[in-house]
């Protein structure tokens, strides 16, 4: 897995998490580069989060500068050398500096069944931690 960051420790993984990621022996394999091109090189898939996350408005003209060159597009994942097939998520929502619209609504996007894969999976939790639901009316059934 490789990770492009701005190269700012404001952006990278906060030191006590890397730090139990080291612990734990889970960091094999994972790369961090300031390169989005090189980020993307061999990807099957291509995932990009929010740059700018809630409370930190007041930091956006810095973060945008910041990420300046990260948008995922069809060019970046070309010259980068992406898989020809590769699928690009995106945990939303989605602000147009992040990714552009080819990428986003086209045919390599997979965030709409992401998105549905995530709203099953709270309903599971929110089903296990607070009580069981009846999703339908038993008294509708004909026996």
């Amino acid at each position: 897995m490789q990770v492009a960051t701005p190269d700012d420790p404001l952006y990278r993984c906060p030191t006590p998490v890397w730090n139990r990621v080291e612990e734990l022996g889970c960091d094999k394999g994972i790369k961090w580069v300031d390169d989005p091109k090189e980020a993307v090189r061999n990807a099957d898939v291509v995932i990009t989060d929010t740059w700018i996350s809630m409370g930190q408005e007041a930091e956006k003209e810095q973060r945008l500068k910041a990420f300046k060159g990260y948008q995922v597009t069809e060019q970046l994942c070309r010259e980068g050398g992406a898989k020809e097939g590769w699928k690009f998520l995106h945990c939303l929502p989605r602000k147009q500096d992040e990714v552009d619209d080819e990428v986003f609504y086209g045919p390599r996007s997979l965030v709409f069944p992401e998105a549905d894969n995530r709203k099953w999976t709270i309903m599971a939790l929110f089903d296990m931690l607070f009580g069981h639901w009846q999703i339908y009316d038993p008294n509708l059934i004909k026996k």
